[in-house]
């Protein structure tokens, strides 16, 4: 009997022990990251967050509108190519707007835009503005977003920002590239391939996937 018991002691002992090392040697992973770098921020953080979502959302959606009308403004001078820059753009910011406003619901919001009346000028102008606008939102608008977004660990801000900041420095590259080749630009409109997924924009035809988020190429929108 005694042997029994003691038997039976030491395998009760023996299981608490293998639950114990089980218990040590299981993986946190999960829940460190979740509540780690890009853990659900808190509600006074997704007040900022959510406004510069709100501030892109706008920006991108004014962006749309106004590359429509400049590529309207190429058509009529004869820039057929330009204009098919401008609609691949407009094409693009409309990805970024999609991908913003997503987010914003995600975080209890209700996407909003004050769409102004944008100036036409000529595609030269046009281009010199649309530089501007690219560059500002490369270097400092959504730079400083995505600080803020992976500051209070918005992964899905964070992401929409780097899609269209990332696309946006290929939109000033090919806009720079327009300008300074105006008359190469003229004549027939031209095919651009816009991501569905990041807006990023190329004019190489032998482009096999996004070098952003890797969407294969036949998905790609064809812009011209």
């Amino acid at each position: 009997m005694h042997l029994f018991m003691r038997n039976l002691i030491f395998t009760a002992l023996a299981a608490i022990s293998i639950l114990s090392v089980a218990g040590c040697n299981s993986r946190p992973a999960a829940t460190t990251e979740t509540n780690g770098a890009y853990a659900s921020p808190v509600p006074d953080s997704n007040g900022k967050t959510l406004a510069n979502l709100q501030e892109a959302y706008n920006g991108e959606t004014n962006a749309h509108a106004k590359y429509l009308e400049y590529a309207k403004k190429a058509d009529a001078e004869g820039y057929g190519k330009v204009a098919s820059l401008f609609r691949a753009a407009a094409f693009a910011e409309g990805v970024h707007l999609k991908n913003h406003a997503a987010v914003i619901k995600q975080l209890g919001g209700e996407p909003k835009a004050d769409i102004k009346l944008p100036e036409i000028k000529s595609t030269a102008d046009n281009l010199k503005a649309a530089i501007d606008g690219e560059t500002y939102e490369r270097d400092t608008m959504y730079t400083e977003f995505m600080i803020e977004a992976r500051r209070t660990g918005n992964r899905e801000a964070l992401r929409s920002f780097n899609f269209a900041k990332t696309a946006e420095a290929e939109h000033a590259k090919l806009y720079a590239d327009a300008l300074a080749n105006l008359d190469k630009w003229k004549g027939d409109k031209t095919n651009f391939f816009v991501c569905p997924v990041c807006g990023y924009t190329t004019a190489d035809p032998n482009l096999q996937k996004c070098p952003v988020d890797f969407t294969p190429k036949e998905k790609f929108e064809v812009v011209n």
